[in-house]
């Protein structure tokens, strides 16, 4: 017999009993005078009903209730409370483990003032190696632009990358489930032009998804950032194109011309397509929609093609969602089979509702003509 594996939900396996111990033994080991057992008691007796950033909340609003001292004195505990290292902490890759969410949340809550400015900043550029903590910096941002701005420029040049990802991570437009800051959309980007070519792949990750952000608003001003850097050349040709490509991502999507003229693939490429054929044209939610059609061109053209599926929401509204297909070139004489099993199942932010659909192709952001299906009631 099969035993089907049960998925544990993140914040139990983020924050739970052995991690709120693990958290009051260290910070026992360097002040005695902690009773981290009344804590590890005061945190559970709420954690379970809690989501995971009130559980990050709970358990910083409870290092401050059990420790000791206060203010920098209590800053001092939590750090050095810390292993030397994230290795030796266990932490095995660039994100932290969620075990010391708590301690930057704990700088925010309670060393967010001008007498604590620049310890604080400090210990958030520390902490963050063992798990990011750019939500925290936004406060600050928000409350100390100026001081906050001058301290993401120095982290920048930090030797350690995580640190440096905090630079670009913290100032993002649009960073998910984090509070909005009230600076300028663009006030990062000399931050980011120090930080584009770096030599990690989680530093670059996040220079591109904060482009990304800034596409939103402004669009131009991420495409001339993005051709004054591929001038330069400091980037290697596959790192530049990653980040191109995650920072139009959404551009693309939505058809953008410039962009796809950004990334080489003309928006009026000389192409016809098929019309697609659907293996089945009533399906229910968790079937698979398998589809194909066929692009040709007249001369050779590189093609960047999505597809796109149209719905109604429940309140009528329109609704699309975009898929990444194929990027390839079409020659002449050799057409280019599209086809695709792609699965509808409802997510935690899309649910597949019975009723009537449509599936287009998308080449170089050109939409091609749609054709219906259906989702019924299982």
């Amino acid at each position: 017999m099969t035993v089907k594996a049960v998925k544990v939900p993140q914040k139990e396996s983020a924050l739970n009993f052995e991690r709120i111990t693990q958290i009051g033994g260290q910070v026992h080991g360097v002040c005695p005078e902690f009773d981290a057992g009344a804590f590890v008691r005061d945190v559970m007796s709420d954690l379970p009903g809690l989501e995971l950033k009130d559980r990050i909340a709970r358990t910083s609003e409870a290092l401050h209730s059990h420790l000791p001292v206060t203010g920098v004195e209590a800053l001092d505990v939590l750090l050095c409370s810390l292993p030397p290292t994230p290795e030796a902490a266990g932490v095995t890759n660039d994100f932290g483990w969620h075990t010391y969410s708590p301690h930057s949340d704990f700088v925010a809550r309670y060393l967010r003032t001008g007498e604590y400015l620049d310890q604080a900043l400090d210990a958030l550029s520390r902490f963050t190696r063992y798990f990011s903590a750019e939500v925290a910096v936004r406060d600050f941002l928000n409350d100390f632009p100026d001081e906050t701005m001058k301290a993401v420029d120095a982290w920048s040049r930090d030797e350690d990358h995580r640190t440096r990802r905090l630079a670009s991570e913290a100032t993002r437009p649009l960073l998910p489930c984090a509070p909005r800051i009230l600076l300028p959309a663009d006030v990062a980007l000399p931050v980011l032009e120090r930080l584009y070519a770096d030599s990690s792949t989680y530093v670059r990750t996040s220079v591109a998804n904060h482009l990304h952000d800034l596409a939103d608003t402004q669009p131009d001003v991420v495409l001339a950032t993005l051709q004054r850097w591929k001038d330069t050349q400091s980037a290697t040709d596959t790192h530049f194109a990653f980040i191109a490509r995650t920072a139009l991502r959404s551009k693309l999507k939505k058809g953008w011309p410039d962009a796809y003229a950004f990334l080489g693939y003309p928006h009026d490429a000389p192409v016809e397509l098929t019309p697609l054929v659907l293996d089945r044209t009533e399906l229910v939610d968790g079937d698979v929609l398998s589809f194909s059609a066929t692009l040709t061109a007249t001369v050779a053209v590189p093609v960047h093609v999505m597809f796109v599926i149209s719905s109604t929401t429940l309140t009528g509204k329109p609704r699309e969602k975009v898929y990444f297909l194929n990027r390839n070139t079409v020659e002449p004489g050799r057409p280019l089979l599209l086809a695709k099993p792609h699965k509808l199942r409802s997510t935690a932010t899309t649910k597949i509702t019975p009723g009537p659909y449509t599936l287009a192709i998308q080449v170089n952001g050109r939409r091609f003509p749609a054709v219906p299906f259906t989702v019924v009631a299982a």
